[in-house]
C-alpha cells in the first residue's frame, strides 16, 4: 500500500498554483483507513490542464477533421463564435470526450485515468458548469512529458482518407458514434469476460481503416518499452 501511495503521488502533474494548501490526511470513517492528503486547486487550473493534456495527445486535430465535415461537438452552442472559437470554457465539456477523443485516450492507455480525475471535479452540467472558482483533487492529469501530438495527427489524417475514401455520407460521423458506445460497453462489462472480449475486437475492427495511426501508435509502446528497460 505504501509503495502504491507512493507511486501514485510521484504521478501528479505540477499545476498546483502557489499559495494553495494540502489537506492533510483524514480518516475514512467507512474503512478506517488514512485518506489520500488533497490539494486545492483553481477551477481555471483544472480546465486548463485538461485542455493542455488533449492538446498534447493530438486530440485538436482530429476537432479540426470533424468541424470540417460538420460534426462540431459543439454545433448551436451560445458560447462559440464562428471562426474564433469557444469564448466561456468550462470543466463539463472540457472533462467531455467524443469517440474520436475516447479512442485515442483508450489506445494509449489513459482513458480511466482521465475519467477517474474528472469524477473529482463537482459541479459539471451540460456545455455549463457550477464548479465552484476553488477545489480540492486528490490526484492530478498523467500528461507526456514530452508531446505526442503526431498521434492525434496520424488520427486525423487517417479520418480525412476515410472520408474521401467513402461513398457514404458521415461516414466518420457515424464511426465517432460507434466507437464511443462500444468503448462505453468495454469499460461497463465487469463480469461476462468474453462479451468483454467480443466488444474489444469491435472495437479493433471499427479501428481497422487507421494505418498511420496504429503504426506510430505501435512505435510509440515500443520507445516506451525500451525506456523503461533502461
Amino acid at each position: 500500500m505504501m509503495m502504491r501511495t507512493s507511486l501514485r503521488a510521484s504521478l501528479l502533474t505540477v499545476f498546483y498554483e502557489g499559495g494553495l494548501s494540502m489537506r492533510g490526511a483524514s480518516i475514512d470513517t467507512e474503512t478506517g483507513l488514512a485518506a489520500e492528503p488533497t490539494k486545492l486547486v483553481s477551477r481555471i487550473s483544472v480546465i486548463d490542464e485538461g485542455m493542455l493534456t488533449l492538446h498534447a495527445w493530438g486530440a485538436d486535430h482530429i476537432c479540426k477533421v470533424c468541424i470540417a465535415n460538420s460534426g462540431s461537438c459543439c454545433q448551436d452552442c451560445g458560447n462559440l463564435v464562428d471562426g474564433v472559437g469557444c469564448q466561456l470554457r468550462n470543466t463539463s465539456c472540457t472533462a467531455w470526450l467524443c469517440g474520436f477523443h475516447k479512442y485515442l485516450l483508450y489506445e494509449v492507455g489513459q482513458l480511466e485515468q482521465w475519467q477517474a480525475f474528472w469524477e473529482q471535479v463537482p459541479g459539471q452540467d451540460y456545455r455549463k458548469d457550477f464548479t465552484p472558482e476553488q477545489l480540492h483533487v486528490s490526484s492530478a492529469l498523467n500528461r507526456p512529458q514530452q508531446t505526442m501530438e503526431y498521434l492525434g495527427e496520424a488520427l486525423a489524417a487517417d479520418l480525412q482518407d476515410m472520408e474521401r475514401s467513402h461513398i457514404a455520407i458521415g461516414i466518420i460521423i457515424t464511426l465517432r458514434e460507434k466507437l464511443d458506445k462500444n468503448i462505453d460497453q468495454y469499460q461497463l462489462e465487469e463480469k461476462d469476460h468474453k462479451r468483454k472480449m467480443r466488444i474489444k475486437r469491435k472495437i479493433k475492427v471499427l479501428s481497422s481503416d487507421f494505418q498511420r495511426f496504429h503504426f506510430l501508435l505501435n512505435k510509440y509502446y515500443s520507445d516506451l518499452a525500451d525506456d523503461r528497460s533502461l
